[in-house]
């Protein structure tokens, strides 16, 4: 579908930026998998007269990440394991560092919903590209998810109870929201 020309900003407001995790290990029932919001974030899609996406931008704070849900584990998570996380996340996984997308190339498939998006993604101190896939559908709301592989921009994903719990390699980031909004 044509998207409106001009620049589509996302965020809070009118979008949800979140980071899946999963778990692994001899421990893994111990823990949980987990949905985080990331809560203060903001993007644009620049979109030409013609109705084509031509580039794509995030900045992400990466201390607003926030556990959102838990699920599996002995226990329920609770203030204080979030809390917890919140901190391991700021200190140990991304230590306070920027997070940024700048797309590089943008292709249209066919049908007009799909864009696939290829960019550099700033991460803990890192430089990568990535390479995932937007849709824009015919109400105009916006999805689309990516694979992130944490040893790749030099990440140690998590690991408690002396390496019997540890959070997978690959976490998926996931966007949806409303343009326009």
């Amino acid at each position: 579908m044509p998207i409106a020309p001009g620049t589509h900003r996302l965020g809070p407001h009118n979008a949800t930026l979140s980071v899946h995790t999963t778990r692994r290990g001899a421990a893994a029932k111990a823990g949980h998998d987990l949905v985080i919001h990331v809560t203060s974030w903001q993007g644009s899609l620049e979109v030409g007269d013609d109705g084509r996406a031509a580039s794509v931008e995030l900045d992400a704070d990466p201390t607003s990440l926030r556990v959102q849900a838990g699920t599996g584990g002995i226990k329920a998570l609770g203030d204080d394991d979030k809390a917890s996380i919140h901190q391991t996340i700021d200190e140990e996984v991304l230590e306070r560092r920027d997070i940024r997308f700048r797309s590089t190339r943008l292709e249209h498939a066919p049908d007009g919903d799909r864009i696939t998006v290829e960019g550099d993604l700033t991460l803990a101190g890192s430089i990568r590209p990535i390479l995932f896939e937007l849709v824009v559908d015919d109400a105009a709301t916006l999805s689309g998810s990516a694979v992130v592989t944490q040893t790749e921009w030099g990440m140690k994903p998590y690991t408690g109870l002396f390496g019997a719990l540890k959070v997978h390699d690959d976490v998926k980031v996931v966007i949806e929201g409303h343009l326009g909004s």
